[in-house]
């Protein structure tokens, strides 16, 4: 009898969207950007920055629509997409093989682990002239460099959740005639789904800001020239730009990632 009584109360509490007085909770996540923006459309009339140092918010919306009667503005923010997502998809697949082999075989872990370990160290800038001279210029260079940047959370979330996964799944894995790729992907994958999403993100995130580097290797299109060109050329209201869609682009594939780890995370309840 009690079950029924407890239902409207049910579906009347409140959407873990919303806060507890019914806002959603996006709304409160955006006050923070707003008071940023209104700090700096009052910095040049307080003083605090000049207009070459800090252009107000108007300024860079006329450089944005600049950039965007030229065409130059889309092809940058494509170009640098592109690269991101066709690195990014390169470093996990790697890493997702690498990490599936390093955390289930103590030989590989012994192998590889000291090696990949102090590569992970290495700042993404000192890679640029290695790449520059190996590969040579044009895409594929950024895209390895980009790769390098995805590949490393990935690996690392992947190896520590399969060397943190109960032995016993391995076990009736391979009592079912399960060995190697098969027992990887049909059953120990799925089961460290929500760890390998984690660390997708943390690689994408790792992708774009590793993007600004690979676009210093002889870049003449992206946002990661757009910063370089725009500071040699003192024009800081693109420079800003740029940095803002930089930010962007970088919430906006968290965003997504976010979305899909969630409906990941329902699937399994």
């Amino acid at each position: 009898m009690s079950a029924p009584a407890q239902a409207p109360a049910a579906a009347g509490a409140p959407s873990p969207a919303r806060s507890r007085r019914g806002a959603p909770v996006w709304a409160l996540g955006a006050v923070l950007p707003l008071l940023l923006l209104v700090l700096w459309q009052l910095a040049g009339p307080l003083g605090w920055f000049t207009a070459s140092q800090l252009p107000p918010p108007l300024d860079v919306l006329r450089g944005a629509q600049d950039l965007a009667a030229t065409g130059e503005l889309q092809r940058n923010v494509a170009i640098s997409t592109q690269r991101v997502l066709l690195g990014f998809a390169a470093g996990s697949v790697l890493g997702v093989v690498l990490g599936g082999l390093v955390g289930l075989s103590r030989a590989a872990t012994a192998l590889l682990m000291p090696t990949l370990g102090a590569l992970r160290a290495v700042p993404s800038l000192a890679w640029v002239p290695l790449l520059g001279l190996w590969i040579g210029l044009g895409e594929p260079p950024k895209i390895v460099l980009v790769a390098i940047g995805a590949f490393f959370p990935v690996f690392t979330t992947v190896s520590s959740a399969l060397r943190h996964l109960d032995p016993a799944l391995v076990e009736v894995g391979r009592a079912y005639g399960r060995r190697g790729a098969r027992l990887f992907g049909e059953l120990l994958l799925p089961a460290i789904a929500p760890s390998v999403l984690a660390g997708l993100r943390l690689a994408l995130a790792q992708s774009w800001l590793f993007l600004v580097a690979a676009e210093l290797i002889s870049s003449s299109m992206g946002l990661g020239y757009q910063l370089q060109n725009s500071g040699n050329q003192g024009r800081v209201d693109l420079l800003l730009l740029a940095i803002l869609l930089l930010a962007l682009l970088g919430k906006l594939s968290d965003v997504l990632l976010g979305l899909l780890e969630r409906r990941v995370a329902r699937g399994r309840e």
